[in-house]
């Protein structure tokens, strides 16, 4: 898909307008004292927004400028800044550093992926922390929704390999997600990585 294809998404499926920041970033971070930090695949800005709104300096970066024209929108109408800038994280390389990155939800292939990751690394500071959230392999048979291609779901041990050639890591493990249905609740298989620079 190219990021044409993700502004069609974006403008047309109610979903990736949630203002709700992810339950794992949200859980990561409590505690850590705000910063510059930047949200890799930003969407339309739920973490980003919720972060800016603890008090950290937040760049959001996405391939899709639509994606990116609702989360200033949304911003502006919580009252907060963003710095927005729309790449494709397949080419993207840090051009600074960060007190917090946060990557949640790329699901690409194996060779894309680990390219991300260590880009991702790169643009950790001194003492600052890398927070990778993704959709388990597992959640393929035994969880709820997701990607239905293997090829892009990977494992915490996958990501915490890659992550660990340049941080040192502090969490590594398989989370569990409530999905809220219309006839009750499924659970969804995720997977977590927080690594430090020290």
């Amino acid at each position: 898909m190219d990021h044409r294809d993700w502004d069609e998404r974006h403008r047309a499926d109610d979903r990736f307008s949630t203002r709700e920041p992810n339950r794992f970033v949200v859980g990561a971070v409590k505690g850590f004292e705000p910063g510059t930090a930047l949200v890799l695949a930003a969407g339309q800005g739920s973490n980003a927004i919720w972060l800016a709104e603890q008090g950290w300096w937040v760049t959001a970066i996405d391939f899709s400028g639509v994606a990116l024209e609702r989360a200033a929108a949304a911003a502006a109408e919580a009252g907060v800044d963003l710095v927005t800038e729309q790449a494709d994280l397949l080419e993207w390389e840090p051009e600074a550093t960060f007190d917090l990155v946060t990557l949640v939800y790329l699901q690409v292939p194996v060779a894309e992926r680990h390219r991300v990751w260590r880009s991702a690394a790169a643009a950790v500071a001194d003492g600052g922390h890398l927070l990778v959230v993704g959709h388990d392999s597992r959640n393929l048979e035994e969880g709820y929704g997701g990607p239905t291609h293997a090829a892009v779901l990977y494992t915490a041990s996958e990501a915490a390999g890659v992550v660990g050639e340049h941080l040192e890591v502090e969490r590594a493990e398989t989370v569990v997600r409530p999905v809220e249905i219309e006839d009750g609740v499924r659970y969804a298989i995720d997977n977590l990585v927080l690594a430090r620079r020290v």
